[in-house]
Formats: C-alpha cells, sequence, structure tokens
C-alpha cells in the first residue's frame, strides 16, 4: 500500500505552528499568556474582576491602568526606533509635562487645614499647555537629529540631562500638590466602568493605526528606517517625517506625565517618569520593534508595556526582594529578546522542517 501524504487540519498544523511563530506579535503574546498564568496558578483569584460602586477593580484591571502611561510612551517611540532612531528623554519629558500643569493648577490650604478645590486656569487650558510644551520638547529634539544631524542618542541625551533640571525649576525644587479634583479623573476616573486611562490608551494606539496603516505614512517611516537616503531619492521628505514622528514621542509623553501626575495628584521633577526611557526601550523591543529600523509594530509595543507591567506585578505578588526586581526583569527580558532575535526564529523554523522531513 503506497503511503499518501497526510490530509486534513493536522497536516496543515506544523506550517500554520511555523507560520505563527514568525509573527512578530507572537512571542511577547506568547509571554503575556505565560506571566498570567504564573500568576493564576500563584493566586486563584488572579482573573477575579468586582464591580463596585460602577467600577470594574481586579487585578488585571490594575495591571492595565498602571501600564497606560508606559504603554503610550512606547507607542511613540516604536515609530521613533522604526526611523533608526531612538529617544532617551521621554522621562524628562514626562517630568517637565507633569511640573507644566502641577504649576498652572497651583493648590493651597484654607485656614482650617483642608484643602481648596481650585485651579489658576481652566482645566483644557492646563492640558494643551503641557502637551504643547512636551510636543515643543519632541520637536527640539526632531530638529537636532532631522536638520542639524545629530546621532539620534546624543540628541535626546542633552534633554535628558537637562530635563529634569527644567522640571525641578518649574516646581522650584518642591514636589507640588495637586488638590484639583477634576484634574484626578485623567489617571484615577472610571468611564462606563473602565479606567479613562484605558481611554486615551485606546484612542492613542487607534489614530496611530489609522494613519501607519491606512495611509502610505507607515510606508514612508519604514522607508526612511530601512534607508533614508534611498528613501529620500524616491522622493519621501525623510528629514519631516524623521521630524514629526520626534514630535510626536514628546506628545505622548506629555499625555504620560499627565495621567502620571494624575494618579500620584502630585508633580515631582526629580522622580516623575524615572527610567520611564528604559522601560519604554525595552516595552518596543519585546514587542518584536527593530532598533536597526524599518518594519514596527504598535501593537507589540503595546503588548511590551503590558509585559514590563505583569512582571513587576508578579515579581511583588510572589515577595521577591526589591534588591532583586531588577536581576529577574533582565532574566526574563533577555530569553524574550533571544526568542525575538531573526537568527532564533529562523533557526526554530528549520529545525521544525527538518523534524518534518525526518
Amino acid at each position: 500500500m503506497s503511503s499518501l501524504p497526510a490530509q486534513g487540519p493536522a497536516a496543515g498544523a506544523p506550517e500554520f505552528l511555523r507560520g505563527l511563530a514568525r509573527k512578530r506579535v507572537f512571542w511577547p503574546l506568547l509571554t503575556l499568556t505565560l506571566l498570567l498564568l504564573f500568576n493564576l496558578a500563584v493566586n486563584p483569584h488572579f482573573f477575579s474582576i468586582t464591580l463596585q460602586d460602577g467600577h470594574l477593580y481586579g487585578s488585571l484591571i490594575d495591571i492595565l491602568n498602571r501600564a497606560a502611561p508606559l504603554m503610550i510612551i512606547a507607542m511613540g517611540l516604536t515609530l521613533v526606533i522604526a526611523t533608526h532612531g531612538i529617544d532617551i528623554s521621554v522621562g524628562a519629558v514626562v517630568a517637565i509635562s507633569a511640573a507644566v500643569a502641577a504649576t498652572m493648577i497651583g493648590g493651597q490650604l484654607d485656614s482650617s487645614g483642608g484643602a481648596q478645590d481650585v485651579t489658576r486656569y481652566p482645566l483644557p487650558v492646563v492640558i494643551l499647555v503641557s502637551l504643547a510644551v512636551a510636543m515643543l520638547l519632541g520637536m527640539w529634539n526632531g530638529m537636532l537629529v532631522s536638520f542639524f544631524g545629530m546621532q539620534p542618542i546624543i540628541a535626546t541625551l542633552i534633554l535628558l540631562v537637562t530635563g529634569r533640571g527644567v522640571a525641578q525649576l518649574i516646581t522650584d525644587g518642591q514636589i507640588i500638590t495637586i488638590y484639583y479634583t477634576p484634574y484626578f479623573f485623567i489617571g484615577n476616573g472610571f468611564l462606563a466602568g473602565i479606567p479613562f486611562s484605558l481611554f486615551i490608551v485606546s484612542a492613542v494606539l487607534a489614530a496611530l493605526l489609522l494613519l501607519t496603516r491606512k495611509t502610505a505614512l507607515g510606508l514612508f517611516i519604514e522607508a526612511v528606517g530601512l534607508n533614508p537616503v534611498a528613501a529620500r531619492f524616491s522622493g519621501v521628505r525623510a528629514r519631516a517625517i524623521t521630524f514629526w514622528v520626534y514630535a510626536f514621542c514628546g506628545l505622548c509623553a506629555g499625555i504620560a506625565g499627565l495621567i502620571v501626575s494624575s494618579n500620584v495628584k502630585s508633580a515631582d521633577g526629580n522622580n516623575a517618569g524615572l527610567l520611564f526611557e528604559l522601560d519604554a526601550i525595552l516595552a518596543v523591543v519585546l514587542g518584536g520593534t527593530s532598533l536597526g529600523g524599518g518594519r514596527f509594530t504598535l501593537v507589540g509595543g503595546v503588548l511590551g508595556a503590558l509585559i514590563i507591567q505583569t512582571l513587576t506585578t508578579t515579581i511583588y505578588s510572589v515577595g521577591v526582594p526589591p534588591e532583586v526586581t531588577l536581576v529577574v526583569k533582565a532574566v526574563v527580558v533577555f530569553f524574550v529578546s533571544i526568542l525575538q532575535s531573526d537568527k532564533v526564529r529562523n533557526r526554530i523554523a528549520t529545525l521544525g522542517k527538518v523534524r518534518e522531513a525526518l
């Protein structure tokens, strides 16, 4: 009897799995799933979500809410890295944005020691000015990179070094406490039972997906990242794209600064957004975007931010000492980054074909 090739779904399963493993979002999605399942094994009530006073509460909601600033920064930084650039000043921009908002709102105590729920300027003005300042800082980085030809890491290092000093000058070296209740809604409010910060993340992600996947902008960004000279000869305005990508990254950092300051109800020029730039770069890399520029994935950057926040929550929940936290995070990031390597993915695919042939 002659052997016939296998028919049906089983025959296509290995090829399907290999194709799935080649997708850039597969490994971060798998990592996030494994982390969530590990938390479920440690805490059987980890996936539990309760409704109190019309608001959803639970570990998953808390992870999503806490990861919101990092997810927004990761989306902006994804576009920068896609152009073969880098922005290590986003943490400083977060601090400056928060400092501007807190200073404009003001706040003081009355004669009885209670907080006065007032603001110096209307809330829409506070938000617009804070975001405008953040975007101007991003435009400064973009100008240094695109028009003056500075190396991205050097150009953004300037703002990284001076940014926190600027934030402390704005706050006069003090931690400014915010007493204006409507401002707290940005980072602590709920809409339809869901944290309002998640609506902000969804709006930014939807707008970026629309611009980069439904227009030619995404293709132009990839072209600039792969070969800016060839892109310029092809008619792509490489300098303009690079400039506005950095400007948008600054805007994303400004939005994150508003969420962070609203969440903690204060602005600390020295510590607000501290090390956000490192976590954001890790999130982008974990999401599957190459630091070499070119192809990028916005959804992967969001997943990377969720991985970092879930990992942080996991470490604290299992009782790992704080001094070991960074080591555990580094180990996980190392293995996920190895799996994201094109060479490793190709080797895995080759081994799969060899096993199937044998």
